[in-house]
Order: structure tokens, then C-alpha cells, then sequence
């Protein structure tokens, strides 16, 4: 409950100008601003009550109890915008760790419901007074500090003093402040509540600063946790539900459900994007869009996610035909998924003993007749996998599997060493179509080097010389490596392996070089929120999940991912014979000629054949720009890198290509 602190403070707080504000220019004059004092009532305060916070002395302090939720500020009584804090700890000791992570914030509804997030300590604060200049335009009625998570049991937070300057002002949203270089999502659940069920929805707020905090938004939503194993963690998964659907981040879908992805065990923070970034090089029909971001969950920084789609039937994410009550021929989505058994629609095949949930039509929606049908047909498919026909091209497994999808996610699986490939895979059906489409892919925590059953794979793999999918060490559901097994013992599949692996390597949409700078640029844009995350998190030294070794430093963990898929990459080549064309395809050289180069943080793609459709996607899954008819592009891009897909009569080509 917030207690309105009637208590008033003796004295007069002086007002002075900042420097460097001219008022006589038509400049705002920020000033120390002062209101009624509001605080959250968790403990007695009577020794040492809220009111020391603000009573410009230094040696006197509040005290904040260790349950997290504590917080102190001001109702301004009118609104301002914020322009600098201040804060200092407690000084009569070394108590500076502990306002480590505490974050301000600013709303204009007393529950902080609507809160910004302002600011948030990122280290050890010196033991005197410490002056943060925020860069917000938005004007708010409340500000709060939000005493951090106690990371040891038992210890309490101090306050030394507390300030907010700034100036009255109705405000705007032209510049907001982000935590990092990254997007900025802040939820406030109603009454504070704590997200603790992956089956009951709490409301709330979202609000959300990006693109350099030019850029602001804000919905109603539902929030709830999710995932399996990773909702076991301290760090927590979340499944957002919007109240309206959105562009959100500007990412493609138009849609309700998003996912923030915790990956806690990556230290890498990077595995998932990675993973995701191959997909998309490897033109799977569709692929998550993975988005870097800070979350703050009711005034807790709770460190760096990942914003990924729901993967759900939807317009602008897995495609099948809309779900028809009245026949069994619609459109499906299931999953191979060893999680099945807590599933309330599902089945396992009779042959390979591979559990299925049912994840389209949903569960309230789909008929007996229909859930009867899909496992049947999955029956069909797995049959013709083990008869003794399976390689008729017209009878056997082909009748049943998409092999240009199935080939391309077995690929995301190896080039990623994803150890549990097939422990989940999707799987779509549509109408009068026999045939399963395979994807997206999905959770690669374990990937990348980063599981100590099969660690090293480097190592393994080259004494082992067969698919990381078909090791004893790897997991699968039921029988699933059983048949995929079947499948590759196909020689016709092998070489049409070999013949999309060598496709894209010719292209140079895979190689080291292209790689590698998609890692760097990972490390680049993570490096500040890293910092942070495992300042909350602090588990860098310590063994979580299956790691193998511990590195030590972010540093040390990212090199081992860029080791490992050098590394990975000539094993493919070995694996896959792959041998560059003779004719040394090239950007310049292909049969349509086009000329792709950047300078000065420019993208040039010119010389384009007539009617041509040019998409450019960055390595999270955002479209940066899709124009068509055009002859040449000129797009102004930040530095990392990017897919360039090409269309036009002559066909679709996909490259990849760094900006400087």
C-alpha cells in the first residue's frame, strides 16, 4: 500500500539554478524540486524514518527492510520534468553495494502503474552525494527510488539522501531515457503482485523506450510466466499478452502474445539470436524475430531478455490454413515434444514412440474427429519413414515430409550443436496438403559449446565423425532420433544436403568471416547490458544449467562460442565435402549482376535488375526496409549485419553482408 508521509520537513530547501541554464533565453530553470514525501509501508521506520532522506543531511539515513518492494519519493503536487537525481548511501560505513541496481522512476498515477523507468544505478555509488543527469522530456506528477533486490538475506538498504530536480512542465514524449543502448521494458503488475504461475494471468502496464529513446510505447497487458526448465531459474521467462495487438518494437507481427526468453545458462546472453540469425540465412519460412532488451518488472531490474514472437498460428508468424470446425482437413500445428504428458491435447505414435502436443487448433476449439485425424496422419508419416519402401520418392517418407524445411532445420540443429534438437520440434500441416513442414526452431540455450553432456563438441565431433542429432549424448523425444536416423540414411537426402549447404556457403551466406561478425556485433550491442545483467545475476563464476566450463568473463564466454563455430564451420565443410564453385560466385558475379558494398554506415545495393523487390533484415528479424521497382537502395543502417533478399524474375537470392 503507498502511505502518503504527512510528516513535514523542517527548513527551507534552497533553490538554485543548474549551471548552464539561461532563463532569460526561454530556457526551463530546473531546480531541486520538493513535494509531499509517499513511501511504501513495509516496516517500521521509526528509527530511522523516511524523512532523513530528504532532509539535505547526509549523515542521516532511512532504512530500507530486505524484502524487495521497499520504496521512497515524492508527489510533486504538480508535473515536472525530471532533468537530474541525486542519491547517496549511507556514510558512516561502506554500505555502497547496496543501492547497486536501484532504479528510479517516474509516473503520473500515485500506484506507479504508468512508471518510466529513469535510471538505474549501475555500480558502487561513492559515499557522498552522486549527481545523475537524466535525459527525458516527459513530465511526471510522482518519482520514486525503488530500493534494489537484497542479493545477501537479512541486509538492509540505506539511504543517505534523496533528490529529483527538474522543472514544471506538461511535457512530451520526443526523448525518454533507456536503461542501455538497448530497449527499455518496464511492467508494473497491479498492486505490485509477483509473477510466481505459468497458468494464472496477472494485469498490469507495459511501457516500453526504444530506438534511442526516441520512441515510446504502452499498452494494458497480461503476464504470466512460461517455459519448462527455464522457469526454474531465479531469473524468470514471462509470456505477455498486450490488450491491443501491435507492431511491438516495430518487430513484423501484428499480434497480442510475446515472449520475454530469459537465458539464464547462456552467459553469452547471444545463443538464441545466433541460432535464430542461421535460420533466416537459411530462408526457413519463418523465424522469431529475437530483440535484445532490459526488463524492469515492478521497479526490480531484472537484467537483459530476449523479445521473441509467441510462436503461434498467425498471419505474420508460422502460416497454415485457418481452423475449420468442419472438417478434419485444416490447418494444424503440433510439436514433437517431450513435455507432452503436460499437455491437455496430445498423443504418441505407435511406431517410434514419439510424444505429440497439439498446439493448433487450441485446446477449446479443436473436435475429437480432428485430434483423432492428426494423429493418425502423423501415424501415416512416421510408418513411412520405417517401411521397408521409405525412400520411394512417391510412397515413402517424401509423401509425408517437407525435405526442403526438414534439411534446413537438421542444418540449424548441427551448424548450432543444439543438443536437444530434437528433445522439441514444430511442425505444420496444411489443408489438402499430406505433407509436415518443419520450424521454426526454437530454444538453443544448450548450444554453442554450452552443454557438459556432450562437451566438447569440437572434440567429439571429429573423433566421432556422424551429426551431433545422432549421438548417445544428445536428448530426443521418444523415438525421434530413431527416425531421424531413417531418414538421412537416405543417400538422395545426403545429397540434397550437401547441395543447400554448398548454395549458401558459394553465396558467402555462411562463412567464418560473416559469422564472426554477426558474433562481434552481438558482443558489441550487449556489452553494457550484460554488465548490468550479471551484476543481478552473478553467476559468471558459478556452473548453472548443463555449462561445462566456467569462463570466467563475458569475454571468455563469447570467445568459446567464436571458437566453436570456426571450428564448427570446417567440420560442416568436411562433413558436407563441400568444395567452392570453380566458377567463384560472388556478389559482383551473379547472372543478375548486382553490386552490394557499404561505406560510411551506408547499405548500397545497386545495379538491380527491372521490378525488383529488395528486403533487408537485420540479425534480430526485423525488416529495416522492403521497397520494390527500384533499381538501386541507399539505406542508412547501424553498423552490424544484415540479410539482403532479392526478388525478381529470375528468382529469389539471399545475401549477407556487415555495414561499417
Amino acid at each position: 500500500m503507498i502511505r502518503f508521509n504527512v510528516k513535514i520537513i523542517f527548513g527551507v530547501v534552497s533553490m538554485f539554478l543548474l549551471a548552464g541554464i539561461d532563463s532569460f533565453a526561454g530556457t526551463k530553470i530546473s531546480q531541486e524540486l520538493t513535494g509531499q514525501i509517499i513511501s511504501y509501508d513495509v516496516c517500521d521506520d521509526s528509527e530511522f524514518p523516511v524523512a532523513n532522506a530528504f532532509d539535505n543531511d547526509i549523515n542521516t539515513y532511512f532504512r530500507s527492510c530486505p524484502p524487495f518492494g521497499n520504496w521512497i519519493g515524492l508527489d510533486l503536487e504538480e508535473k515536472c520534468v525530471i532533468t537530474k537525481v541525486a542519491y547517496c548511501p549511507r556514510v558512516d560505513s561502506d554500505y555502497r553495494e547496496r543501492l547497486r541496481l536501484g532504479v528510479f522512476e517516474g509516473a503520473n498515477s500515485p500506484d506507479f502503474g504508468d512508471a518510466v523507468t529513469l535510471f538505474v544505478i549501475p555500480d558502487l555509488t561513492e559515499r557522498e552525494l552522486t549527481m545523475q543527469e537524466i535525459s527525458c522530456t516527459r513530465a511526471f506528477r510522482y518519482v520514486r527510488f525503488v530500493f534494489p533486490y537484497a542479493q545477501t538475506d537479512g541486509k538492509s538498504s540505506y539511504m543517505g539522501e534523496l533528490k529529483f530536480y527538474g522543472y514544471a512542465a506538461d511535457g512530451d514524449d520526443s526523448q525518454l531515457p533507456q536503461i542501455t543502448n538497448l530497449p527499455t521494458i518496464s511492467i508494473h503488475t497491479v498492486d505490485n503482485q509477483d509473477i510466481t504461475s505459468k497458468d494464472e494471468y496477472i494485469k498490469g502496464i507495459v511501457s516500453v523506450v526504444y530506438d534511442n529513446g526516441t520512441k515510446f510505447f504502452t499498452d494494458s497487458l497480461k503476464i504470466k510466466g512460461r517455459g519448462n526448465n527455464s522457469w526454474t531459474y531465479p531469473k524468470k521467462p514471462y509470456k505477455m499478452k498486450l490488450y491491443h495487438s501491435a507492431h511491438f518494437l516495430d518487430l513484423p507481427a501484428k499480434a497480442k502474445e510475446w515472449t520475454l526468453i530469459n537465458s539464464y545458462g547462456d552467459k553469452t546472453l547471444m545463443r538464441n539470436i545466433l541460432a535464430f540469425d542461421f535460420s533466416r540465412r537459411l530462408q526457413m519460412p519463418y523465424t522469431s524475430p529475437s530483440e535484445a532488451v532490459d526488463v524492469v518488472l515492478n521497479g526490480d531490474y531484472k537484467g537483459c531478455y530476449e523479445l521473441c514472437d509467441q510462436v503461434e498460428v498467425h498471419n505474420d508468424r508460422i502460416e497454415t490454413d485457418e481452423f475449420d470446425s468442419t472438417t478434419v482437413d485444416t490447418g494444424y500445428l503440433i510439436e514433437i515434444d517431450a513435455y507432452a504428458y503436460l499437455e491437455e491435447k496430445k498423443f504418441s505414435s505407435q511406431t517410434y514412440s514419439i510424444p505429440v502436443s497439439i498446439k493448433y487448433p487450441d485446446e477449446d476449439e479443436i473436435t475429437a474427429e480432428q485430434e483423432s485425424y492428426i494423429a493418425n496422419h502423423f501415424e501415416k508419416m512416421v510408418k513411412a519413414v520405417s517401411s521397408s519402401n521409405y525412400t520411394n520418392p512417391t510412397t515413402g517418407f517424401r509423401k509425408y515430409i517437407d525435405i526442403e524445411t526438414f534439411l534446413r532445420h537438421f542444418l540449424v540443429g548441427e551448424y548450432s550443436g543444439n543438443t536437444d534438437t530434437y528433445w522439441s520440434v514444430k511442425m505444420t500441416k496444411k489443408k489438402g496438403d499430406d505433407h509436415f513442414y518443419i520450424g521454426p526452431v526454437w530454444d538453443f540455450d544448450l548450444g554453442f559449446e554450452n552443454d557438459q553432456r556432450t562437451y566438447s563438441i569440437t572434440d567429439k565431433a571429429l573423433q566421432y565423425n556422424e551429426w551431433i542429432a545422432l549421438w548417445n549424448e544428445t536428448s530426443a523425444a521418444g523415438g525421434t532420433k530413431n527416425m531421424v536416423k531413417r531418414i538421412l540414411s537416405d543417400e538422395t537426402m545426403i545429397t540434397r544436403l550437401k547441395e543447400i549447404y554448398s548454395g549458401y556457403r558459394d553465396n558467402h551466406v555462411i562463412s567464418k568471416e560473416v559469422l564472426e561478425n554477426v558474433i562481434d556485433s552481438c558482443a558489441t550491442l550487449l556489452s553494457v547490458s550484460q554488465d548490468l545483467n550479471f551484476k543481478r545475476w552473478p553467476i559468471m563464476n558459478t556452473l548453472v544449467h548443463e555449462n561445462p566450463v566456467i569462463y570466467g568473463s563475458y569475454e571468455g564466454e563469447v570467445d568459446n562460442v567464436r571458437d566453436y563455430v570456426a571450428d564448427r564451420i570446417d567440420w560442416l565443410d568436411s562433413k558436407l565435402e563441400y568444395v567452392p564453385s570453380t566458377t567463384g560466385r560472388n556478389i559482383s558475379s551473379e547472372k543478375n549482376s548486382v553490386r552490394i558494398y557499404s561505406t560510411g554506415g551506408v547499405l548500397y545495393v545497386m545495379e538491380l535488375p527491372v521490378a525488383s523487390v529488395v528486403k533487408v533484415v537485420d540479425l534480430y528479424g526485423r525488416v529495416r526496409s522492403q521497397q520494390q521497382n527500384i533499381t538501386k537502395l541507399a539505406l542508412p543502417l547501424e553498423r552490424g549485419v544484415y540479410v539482403i533478399s532479392i526478388s525478381n524474375s529470375s528468382g529469389t537470392n539471399v545475401y549477407k553482408y556487415p555495414v561499417y
